[in-house]
């Protein structure tokens, strides 16, 4: 009997998985400041000319400048999936693009960067996964704008899309219209 009931748990999940949209998963952080969080830099990862890429923390991300923050991991299929469309945002436009790497082997994280290239002005290692916890991350890969005063403005759960960078993270990235004097 407890084995029919997991199963029937277990298969209205995996149901509730394949046909629900997970942008719609909500978030109580929308519109909060970030949580306090400091993160360890990816031990060995080497930005071009060999200088080590620096982490980032909470204090980082109210610099008065929008912050795209990804989460993400080399054994995350989805996380591969979205990765031309970092690399993208990174060449093609002005963003700053942090990354979290999330309970990821350093090796494998400094492999996965090497072989797709690195997006991320900086990259944070979350190894326990903590900090992912204190985003209400749900799973990897999760994106997140930060306006410029540290508060979370957007969340897309899962791989980026074209339609969500246009629509929804990049308007975001524009500075706020300056009112006029009156």
């Amino acid at each position: 009997m407890p084995f029919l009931v997991f199963a029937g748990l277990a298969g209205l999940f995996f149901y509730a998985l394949q046909t629900g949209d997970p942008s719609k998963l909500p978030s109580a952080m929308l519109g909060k400041p970030v949580p306090d969080f400091t993160l360890l830099p990816l031990d060995g990862l080497k930005a071009d000319g060999g200088v080590p890429v620096q982490s980032f923390g909470a204090a980082d991300l109210a610099g008065g400048k929008p912050t795209i923050v990804n989460v993400f991991a080399s054994w995350c299929v989805p996380c591969l999936q979205e990765h031309p469309m970092l690399m993208a945002l990174a060449n093609d436009t002005d963003v700053r693009l942090y990354g979290i790497n999330y309970k990821d082997d350093p090796a494998s994280a400094r492999r996965f960067l090497g072989r797709y290239g690195n997006p991320f002005d900086r990259v944070g290692t979350d190894a326990s996964g903590r900090v992912a916890i204190d985003f209400g991350v749900y799973g990897v890969p999760e994106t997140y704008v930060i306006s410029g005063d540290g508060k979370i403005a957007y969340r897309h759960v899962g791989p980026l899309t074209e339609q969500a960078i246009n629509e929804k993270i990049l308007p975001l990235m524009q500075p706020p219209a300056e009112t006029p004097a009156e």
